[in-house]
């Protein structure tokens, strides 16, 4: 049996990837598997130790919002930071992580093998499976709670992958988020994306040799929407926002929606 061949970006062309939905998705799922490895250690360091502070923010809020028998699903869960620290706050519930990237659901399955069910605060361990954010696999009205780090910026048409966490959520239910967001004020915007992709593009040649693993966060930025657009966005996808907190300038920030109606608007897809 021969080995399998490493996960490669060299010859795709970013810009040309990001631009077009049928293609991002050849783009970032080789991107992730590489980065698999050392994901969680990027995370801490590339954002200054501030990643584990705003998922603090985000856990917290959802105290008292979500009961403990809850059904979640964390999208795009890479290695499942967020899918464990939900599984502490529903221990009656099951949750569910779905990630493009067979690398990153590899290392968070390792990760769940180390726990013991049943002890401590996880009484269930969470599942984790490869899969689309767009295609989850789950009925209609089934979820009670969508979670997603940096998720939906990856996604190759992320209306659409909003679209489909209405369509999985119980009427009532929520959608939490902390995601990367394009700064609205011009000038702050061209420094806050100089610095990432300059970052990024050095801790990627110094750890995988390959800059664009981690210089492809600023161009995925400049593709995506401004907190006011995902906002408009999750209204219009039938959200209301009961909490919000905006970071570095416009540049992250944290949502917890309610869904209201559950009817799938046919402009979302």
């Amino acid at each position: 049996m021969t080995d399998p061949v490493p996960p490669t970006l060299r010859g795709l062309d970013l810009e040309a990837h990001l631009a077009d939905p049928a293609r991002k998705q050849r783009f970032v799922t080789p991107m992730f598997d590489i980065i698999a490895p050392r994901y969680d250690d990027f995370t801490r360091v590339f954002s200054f130790g501030m990643d584990a502070t705003w998922k603090a923010e985000l856990l917290a809020a959802l105290r008292g919002r979500v009961r403990d028998d809850a059904v979640a699903v964390d999208i795009a869960c890479g290695t499942g930071d967020l899918a464990f620290a939900v599984a502490r706050l529903a221990p009656r519930g099951h949750v569910l992580g779905v990630d493009a990237s067979s690398q990153m659901i590899e290392h968070a399955k390792a990760r769940a093998a180390r726990i013991d069910p049943g002890t401590g605060a996880i009484r269930t361990t969470p599942s984790f499976d490869v899969g689309d954010m767009a295609q989850l696999p789950c009925p209609d009205a089934s979820v009670d709670l969508v979670t997603g780090g940096y998720a939906l910026r990856n996604a190759p048409h992320w209306p659409a992958a909003l679209a489909e966490c209405a369509r999985v959520l119980k009427p009532g239910g929520l959608l939490v988020t902390l995601e990367f967001f394009r700064p609205a004020d011009a000038l702050w915007r061209a420094l806050f994306l100089a610095y990432l992709r300059a970052a990024g593009e050095c801790i990627g040649w110094l750890w995988h040799g390959h800059g664009i693993v981690y210089g492809y966060i600023a161009p995925s930025i400049a593709h995506f929407c401004t907190v006011a657009e995902y906002e408009r966005t999750l209204r219009d996808t039938g959200f209301r926002v009961e909490h919000r907190a905006v970071k570095l300038g416009g540049g992250v920030a944290l949502h917890v929606a309610r869904l209201g109606s559950h009817t799938r608007p046919r402009d979302a897809v």
